[in-house]
C-alpha cells in the first residue's frame, strides 16, 4: 500500500501569513521502518539519553524556543532540518512528495484547509491511477496529524470518493484518512518538514529547504503534478506553475490545471 503522510504549515487565520500549505510524503508501507530508524538515529545524535523525546517539528526547531533547540545555534538547527530533507532526497526511487500552497487572499471566502486537502487528495489519486496503469495495483491511504479538523476532513474524503472533487471522483484510496499523534509517528514529522519547506518557499521566498527536495515531487515528462500553487498571480515562475505553463505551450495537458 502507498501511504501518504500529511501535515500543514502556516495558519489559515493568521493575517500576517500570505500562504497556507498542506504537504507530505508518500512511501510504500514496507519503507516506513527505514525512515523511522534513520530519524531515530538522528534523534539519538541530538539527545543520546532520550532520543524518543525529540520531535522533529519544523517551526519549533526553527524558532529555538524550546529544548533541545534552545541550546543550539541557528546554523545547527537549520542543519537538523536539512538533514531530514536530505534523507528524503536520498531515499527510495518510489518516494514521492505532494503539497498544495494556497495564497489565501486569492481565494477569499474559501477554506484554505479544505481547498488544499481536496487538491492533494486528487493529485495522490492521479498518481495511484498512473501506477495502476503500470501494473502496481496497490491502493493508497492518507495519514494526517491529529487535528480539530479531523471530522471535517474524514467527511470530505468520503465525499470525494462518492460525489467527487472538482476534477472527478477519487478512486484509489482504501479508506477514510487516519489521524495520529505526531509525537508517535516519525513519518508525520517528516511530512511536517516537507510542508514547512514548501511554506518557506512561498511565504518567505526562502528556497534553501525546498530546493533540497524539489526533485522528489511527483512529476511526469517535466510537469510537476505533485505540487500545486493556488494563486491568482500570473506568470509565476515556481516549478509548479512554470512546468504547467510550458506543458500548455507544448500542447500537452496537465492532470490538474
Amino acid at each position: 500500500m502507498h501511504l501518504l503522510y500529511l501535515d500543514d504549515s502556516g495558519s489559515p487565520g493568521n493575517v500576517r501569513e500570505e500562504y497556507f500549505v498542506l504537504g507530505g510524503i508518500s512511501v510504500y508501507e514496507a519503507q516506513v521502518d527505514y525512515f523511522t530508524r534513520e530519524l531515530e538515529g538522528l534523534a539519538a545524535s541530538i539527545s543520546p539519553s532520550n532520543p524518543s523525546a525529540i520531535e522533529f517539528h519544523a517551526s519549533e526547531i526553527f524558532s529555538r524556543r524550546k529544548p533541545p533547540w534552545d541550546g543550539m545555534g541557528k546554523d545547527d538547527v537549520q542543519g537538523v532540518i536539512k538533514a531530514v530533507l536530505k534523507l528524503i532526497a536520498d531515499s527510495y526511487d518510489s518516494t514521492r512528495l505532494f503539497a498544495c500552497a494556497i495564497h489565501k487572499d486569492s481565494f477569499l471566502g474559501e477554506d484554505p484547509v479544505e481547498r488544499c486537502f481536496e487538491d492533494v487528495c486528487k493529485r495522490f489519486d492521479l498518481f495511484l491511477n498512473r501506477r495502476n496503469s503500470e501494473g502496481d495495483r496497490q491502493r493508497g491511504l492518507l495519514i494526517l496529524d491529529r487535528t480539530t479538523r479531523e471530522t471535517t476532513l474524514q467527511g470530505l474524503s468520503r465525499e470525494f470518493r462518492s460525489v467527487g472533487t472538482r476534477w472527478g471522483v477519487v478512486k484509489h484510496l482504501a479508506d477514510t484518512p487516519f489521524f495520529v499523534d505526531s509525537r508517535a509517528s516519525r513519518m508525520i514529522q517528516v511530512a511536517d518538514l516537507v510542508a514547512y519547506a514548501v511554506f518557506r518557499r512561498y511565504n518567505a521566498a526562502d528556497s534553501q529547504y525546498f530546493d533540497l527536495i524539489a526533485s522528489r515531487f511527483d512529476s511526469v515528462e517535466n510537469v510537476v503534478h505533485g505540487l500545486a500553487h493556488l494563486t491568482k498571480q500570473r506568470n509565476c515562475m515556481c516549478p509548479a506553475c512554470l512546468s504547467r505553463r510550458m506543458a500548455r505551450l507544448a500542447g500537452s495537458v496537465a492532470d490538474i490545471p
